[in-house]
């Protein structure tokens, strides 16, 4: 008689938690600026991180944010057409801008900024200190060793 496979339940699986937060938290959070601003999800991460980075290739923005290169292009192209992203020619490499906020652009940025920390403060509001120091120990930690694994599984690693 053959044993019974194990199963993965999902509910206690650890990667899929993480994910389910993330999706979780990026949707609430997206509830703000899409209505207010039109933005998709990956139009506001290209907008929040050249309004933190000033200046910035896709391909930056893509290894910055973790986003497809796919998904980068698209919202910087609608982000350009809307007048919000501006690209400048690198003089580095001129199969490559440099992409930048517009005055309008860093507008939506510096108005959503106090929304998107008060959101923040919201999602950990009940936990004392020492519970928000673990929280983000905990993440850079789940972090780095994702990564570890990840180049480990890659065949990156010596």
């Amino acid at each position: 008689m053959s044993e019974t496979p194990p199963r993965l339940v999902l509910e206690s699986f650890l990667p899929y938690r993480l994910n389910v937060l993330a999706e979780v938290v990026s949707q609430s959070l997206s509830r703000l600026y899409s209505k207010r601003y039109g933005l998709s999800v990956a139009e506001w991460r290209v907008i929040a991180t050249l309004g933190q980075y000033d200046r910035m290739t896709a391909t930056a923005i893509c290894a910055h944010s973790h986003m497809h290169k796919t998904k980068v292009s698209r919202a910087v192209t609608a982000l350009a057409d809307r007048g919000l992203v501006a690209r400048a020619t690198n003089a580095k490499d001129l199969r490559e801008a440099i992409l930048m906020l517009t005055a309008d652009g860093r507008g939506v940025y510096d108005e959503f900024v106090p929304e998107a920390t008060a959101f923040a403060e919201g999602l950990t509001e009940g936990l004392g200190e020492a519970e928000r120091a673990l929280i983000e120990t905990t993440i850079t930690r789940l972090i780095e060793r994702s990564e570890a694994l990840a180049a480990d599984l890659a065949g990156d690693r010596p």
